[in-house]
């Protein structure tokens, strides 16, 4: 039937009603006149909905498939007509509009009714809408970008009234009545937080749409006339009101035929039933909230996701999207295990771990001993990764910098036995002694730096990187340049937590930057990748409701050159067997590292790889690391005089390398290309072995 059609048997039918209801409009003015013009504009054409679809859980995925989080605008699920009861899609019909599969686009009895029944009261105090009118409204309410916009959707007026007809009339040319049910199904608002069939059945009673039974589809359909009212997560008055409702549902049913009297009867004798589902968390209630936290930060940060920041958060908490993710559940389980021993959730220091793959930049990983949360002994931000991904300045990384200066060295042609004379301590003997990137002179001739717990003396490439002797390396980054070291650093994705420029002062070798474990590891794993470095990723997929999948690849480049990388990793490789790891012991596997203590033992750390994974460990107080410093400290049940990064980091990186490696085939390091970097070129000098059981501590001034 066309829609003039339409319209003259509306126009007929609501001046027929009105007679029949004995209503006598004026001629002039008033409701007589709105209602006149709207049967009038009854005949117009079907008006296009712009139909963007309705906001939709987003799910974060790991490696294996497993939920890390949800993240929702409105907590909705959307599914097809064949995963809704039965007796859901019978009780909703029966009660909304119950001869939905019989009438048009308008139900014309039902309109004129409500129209003749606004006459009488002055305005619009009855809608008469039918489930397509329904839907329309959800539509245009959902779609409201503002406010005013929202209250229009809603506006008690003829004009939205009618522009709502016109809509439906498109609707239903458009779409099967099937097809108008699902989509109503999936929009409306259930009360208890909940939007659509499978969002509500899960909240109210823990169950799948599929899965309701005769009274919990009742209830669901009797909530959408008022869910707020109906809301049974308000209390028992709320309720009292909702189990009301489910028995009108049950006997209109019973009236109609859906259902007999005796089914009625039964149903409406059990108890509400509503449990309360908890709503799936963001990520404060994940269980990998810092990991959770990057991810997010992640789609926040990219123009890729959308124009502006509100555009970005519309996309994750209102698209439907399945992110898949780099993390291993079996490596996180893993990091977390090792500092759980070592550190507990009430001391005052607080440990963070990441993990990241070589080659790939992927992080499999991100732990700390603090639960995320802001009550006593929790942490609100994201200590384990950078500001821009949730976490604040981070610790200065102490000696595990001094790797990017023997990066340098081995770049600029010296072998692993070249070496120079280690002094008792190390002053710079003018300005220009050091300069940084931008040509300015930052040499410090007023300040010393010392060994506090090394002994100087003679030291190559191999010895003064196992035993990290403070005045080898001040000499070395004298001798290869300062700004080259900064530049060696960043290739590697080296950059301050905080966002600002990295500090390149004299002391920059001895880690006076202060930034994250996500960042120091990935710039390991790109020595162990043989120079490769990739950025930190944690998104591998996303795919959108439609079905359709972005794939996200490896974002890497070739930092230092295969070689350079190589024969570094032998020398850290020595900081197990020779060096301040050989108290600690490897792993039973090929790997390197470098510990790190900063100035007067305000952090430590330990960052380390085998060819298959890299890790970096830190440790320091968030109150404070300069004001509350780690000696005369108990951590996890024990008492450190001071605490280094052989003390705490190194055993927890190493605790987590076994398990997360376990059942992965050990990987051997290339072999050094002995012609380029064997034996020793210039300064070679015989070297006694002095005994250095411990780690120097690092005085960066």
């Amino acid at each position: 039937m066309s829609s003039k059609r339409l319209g003259a048997l509306a126009a007929a039918g609501v001046a027929a009603g009105l007679l029949v209801a004995g209503i006598t409009l004026p001629a002039v003015g008033g409701v007589g006149v709105g209602l006149m013009a709207a049967v009038n504009e009854v005949g117009i054409e079907p008006k296009a909905l712009s139909e963007p679809p309705p906001a939709e859980v987003s799910v974060v995925r790991d490696v294996k498939g497993g939920q890390i989080a949800r993240f929702y605008e409105q907590y909705r699920v959307a599914v097809g007509l064949a995963d809704v009861a039965p007796a859901m899609r019978n009780a909703i019909v029966a009660i909304e509009d119950y001869r939905f599969y019989q009438h048009g686009a308008l139900d014309i009895e039902g309109t004129i009714r409500a129209l003749a029944k606004n006459v009488q009261a002055g305005g619009v105090s009855q809608g008469g809408s039918t489930i397509t009118q329904q839907y329309v409204k959800q539509v245009l309410f959902n779609s409201a970008a503002t406010k005013a916009d929202k209250e229009k959707a809603l506006a008690a007026s003829y004009a939205r009234k009618l522009d709502e007809l016109r809509h439906a009339l498109w609707v239903e040319q458009k779409y099967t009545k099937d097809q108008i049910l699902e989509k109503y199904l999936n929009i409306a608002y259930f009360g208890a937080s909940a939007y659509g069939v499978e969002a509500a059945a899960k909240r109210f009673f823990g169950v799948t749409a599929a899965e309701l039974t005769l009274a919990q589809a009742a209830t669901l359909a009797g909530a959408v006339q008022d869910p707020n009212a109906t809301d049974p997560n308000l209390g028992r008055e709320q309720q009292e009101r909702l189990r009301k409702r489910r028995d009108v549902v049950l006997d209109r049913m019973a009236e109609l035929g859906k259902i007999s009297k005796a089914e009625a009867a039964t149903a409406k004798a059990g108890k509400l039933g509503y449990v309360g589902t908890k709503l799936p968390g963001g990520c404060e209630t994940s269980k990998y909230p810092y990991f959770c936290f990057y991810v997010r930060q992640e789609i926040l940060r990219d123009p890729a996701f959308g124009r502006t920041k509100d555009d970005r958060r519309r996309y994750l908490e209102r698209g439907g999207l399945t992110i898949r993710t780099t993390l291993d559940p079996g490596m996180q389980r893993a990091a977390e295990r090792a500092i759980r021993a070592r550190v507990h959730p009430t001391d005052g220091p607080v440990a963070a771990q990441a993990l990241v793959q070589p080659g790939t930049g992927a992080i499999r990983a991100m732990a700390a001993s603090r639960e995320y949360g802001s009550k006593k002994h929790q942490i609100s931000y994201n200590v384990v990764a950078d500001a821009a991904h949730g976490g604040l300045i981070g610790f200065q990384a102490g000696s595990t910098f001094k790797t990017f200066t023997l990066l340098n060295a081995l770049s600029k042609g010296m072998r692993l036995d070249d070496g120079l004379t280690a002094g008792a301590g190390f002053r710079a003997s003018a300005p220009s002694d050091f300069v940084d990137c931008a040509g300015k002179a930052v040499g410090d001739p007023s300040h010393t730096v010392t060994n506090d717990e090394g002994s100087p003396g003679w030291k190559t490439l191999r010895t003064g990187t196992r035993h990290s002797v403070n005045t080898f390396f001040m000499e070395l980054e004298k001798r290869v340049g300062l700004c080259d070291t900064v530049k060696t650093a960043k290739s590697l994705g080296i950059r301050r937590a905080d966002g600002r420029p990295l500090q390149e002062y004299e002391t920059f070798v001895l880690g006076i930057n202060e930034t994250d474990p996500v960042t120091v590891a990935s710039a390991y794993a790109g020595i162990a990748a043989r120079g490769r470095y990739c950025a930190p990723m944690a998104i591998t997929r996303i795919t959108g409701r439609d079905g359709k999948a972005a794939n996200y690849r490896p974002s890497c480049r070739q930092a230092i050159d295969q070689g350079v990388a190589d024969a570094a990793a032998e020398v850290l490789s020595g900081v197990f067997t020779e060096g301040t790891m050989s108290g600690v012991g490897g792993i039973g596997r090929p790997a390197a590292g470098k510990t790190g203590t900063t100035d007067g033992y305000a952090t430590a750390w330990f960052a380390g790889f085998t060819p298959d994974l890299a890790g970096a460990v830190s440790i320091g107080d968030t109150r404070g690391s300069s004001r509350y410093k780690l000696t005369g400290v108990t951590i996890g049940g024990r008492y450190y005089g001071s605490v280094q990064g052989a003390s705490i980091p190194g055993p927890i990186w190493n605790a987590t390398m076994r398990e997360a490696l376990r059942g992965i085939a050990p990987t051997p390091f290339p072999q050094v290309d002995r012609t380029r970097f064997g034996g020793c070129a210039q300064d070679c000098r015989s070297e006694p072995e002095a005994p250095e059981d411990s780690e120097d501590t690092e005085e960066i001034g």
